[in-house]
């Protein structure tokens, strides 16, 4: 009986830390970091031509896996250098959640680069992950014609002497 008497304040105190991280789990938002970029040369990547968009819009759309319904979970607009980001309430458990390219506005960048338009994002916390940052691959659009000088920059990403793919 003396011996169950001295674990009474060890466990007591182990139930009093954990409440924090119980409440931050309940509460906290998750906060999905990402940019938007203008592809220059339409090359599908970014490169030292690519431009950043300001003004684009972004929009976080979860699929839950049993009714395969899509729900908007947040929006946001890129700001300077086409960083944006975006507050999710709610743990989305076993949900497939994207970021998905919505609007430029460039005028000779609208169309979204089909292997950069969208890009999967993480809201549970049911993963092993502590931090409520997540952030998301960068998501492009294509410049109608690409810029001058293209051609010499794609020489400078190949391989050496692979010229063959041009």
């Amino acid at each position: 009986m003396e011996m169950a008497r001295s674990y009474v304040p060890l466990i007591a105190v182990m139930c009093v830390s954990l409440l924090p991280l119980a409440a931050m789990a309940a509460g906290t938002p998750f906060h999905i970091e990402g940019c938007v970029y203008c592809d220059t040369c339409r090359f599908g990547f970014e490169t030292i031509a690519t431009k950043y968009i300001t003004g684009a819009k972004v929009k976080i759309v979860c699929k839950d896996s049993v009714t395969l319904k899509s729900e908007v979970v947040g929006e946001a607009v890129t700001g300077r250098r086409g960083r944006y980001r975006v507050a999710i309430k709610g743990d989305r458990q076993d949900q497939q959640c994207l970021a998905v390219l919505v609007e430029s506005p460039m005028s000779n960048c609208q169309f979204p680069d089909p292997g950069r338009s969208t890009a999967t994002v993480i809201l549970t916390r049911s993963n092993g992950a502590a931090s409520t940052r997540h952030f998301a691959n960068a998501l492009g659009f294509f410049r109608d014609q690409p810029l001058r000088g293209c051609a010499a920059l794609r020489k400078h990403y190949l391989a050496d002497g692979d010229y063959r793919a041009i």
